[in-house]
């Protein structure tokens, strides 16, 4: 088993490589300079001649390059040219509610995605089975700026006279505040430590901060304002997870060995959970690997419909800003998020298939 991890981290160097090279070239072949973007486009060219020097962008690309390459190896990622404030600040801020976010539109997809999809191959061809898939095509078929803005409209303003009604937009409702858990622990000195801003990563998954602190006022509006954010996130993975788990679940029930235990006698229940469900998970696992990255991506349109602070709308903002610092911090935080749950999701395989930890 750890000569199979081994492989697949040192397989995953050169990927790392590849990302830095192709974040660093990218940001930088977007049409417009960072100069007029952020002094505006009266700047003079002297204005930019001195913009430009004071962040190195007189410097050649490959220089720039090397530069940017050595404060990555020193866990820093420079300083925004918008906000004048180091990015991994930024990112401290910013980053936990995506993850929040995606954390738990992730756990809602595959709950029900898995469920909807075992309920159907089980009743193959019947009324359940047709209108179940006729829903995964539609929810497959809603785009997140449309199904996000009805939700909001319905949930928001519909009902708000209701039991039903959810907040449209915001993560914490005006007047409530999030006390970190270091604050409401007197650990306040943790700040001025190395981990510190670990700690204030950690206190900013505002969720879970309240949880630990007993915060229930605002563990119970931070969890009402996440609702509908994360279905609208979670529809199209849902509806391609329970696609998947039924279309795998049908050809394993149709194998020689799921007959074999069926002839015994075992119960339908029985024979799907013990024999069948191992087997159809390695491509749902697959689609689960791939769906955890698709959430990270989809967080922009999800984040700007429903007005948070997170990474999708900030990244969008500096697109336009061309604070190159924000962009290559955010697009490699994100493309190693995606590699990370790759290679967890090929671990996941060993333990679902033994046969592959001998390959």
């Amino acid at each position: 088993m750890l000569g199979f991890i081994a492989r697949r981290l040192v397989v995953s160097i050169p990927v790392l490589v590849g990302i830095l090279i192709v974040t660093f070239a990218l940001a930088r072949m977007v049409p417009g300079e960072p100069c007029k973007s952020i002094l505006g486009d009266k700047a003079t060219a002297s204005m930019c001649a001195s913009f430009n020097k004071k962040f190195g962008f007189d410097r050649s690309i490959p220089e720039q390059f090397i530069i940017y390459v050595k404060q990555l190896s020193k866990g820093e990622f420079g300083n925004s040219i918008r906000y004048s404030r180091p990015v991994s600040q930024i990112l401290v801020e910013r980053f936990p509610l995506t993850i929040e976010m995606a954390f738990f539109a992730l756990i809602l997809a595959t709950v029900v995605g898995i469920f909807l999809g075992i309920v159907s191959a089980m009743r193959h061809n019947t009324l359940t089975d047709v209108s179940t898939m006729v829903a995964a095509n539609v929810g497959i078929s809603m785009p997140v700026f449309w199904l996000g803005l009805m939700l909001a409209y319905l949930f928001g303003f519909l009902l708000k006279d209701t039991f039903l009604w959810l907040p449209p937009s915001g993560r914490l409702t005006a007047g409530l505040a999030s006390t970190p858990f270091y604050v409401a622990w007197g650990w306040d000195v943790v700040l001025s430590s190395p981990l510190g801003k670990f700690y204030q990563f950690i206190a900013n998954h505002y969720i879970f901060n309240a949880l630990i602190t007993g915060d229930w006022v605002v563990f119970n509006d931070a969890i009402k304002h996440m609702i509908l954010p994360v279905v609208t996130l979670a529809t199209i993975p849902m509806a391609i997870i329970a696609r998947m788990t039924r279309s795998s679940l049908l050809e394993v029930l149709g194998r020689d060995y799921i007959r074999t235990a069926r002839a015994k006698g075992l119960m339908e229940r029985r024979v799907v959970r013990v024999h069948a469900l191992g087997n159809a998970m390695l491509p749902v696992v697959t689609i689960l690997g791939l769906q955890m990255g698709a959430l990270l991506g989809g967080a922009v349109l999800t984040e700007t419909v429903f007005g948070f602070a997170g990474v999708g709308r900030m990244l969008v903002e500096a697109i336009n800003a061309r604070d190159y610092p924000i962009v290559q911090a955010f697009t490699v935080i994100i493309a190693v998020s995606y590699m990370t749950i790759n290679i967890v999701v090929d671990i996941s395989y060993s333990f679902l298939d033994p046969r592959v930890r001998l390959q």
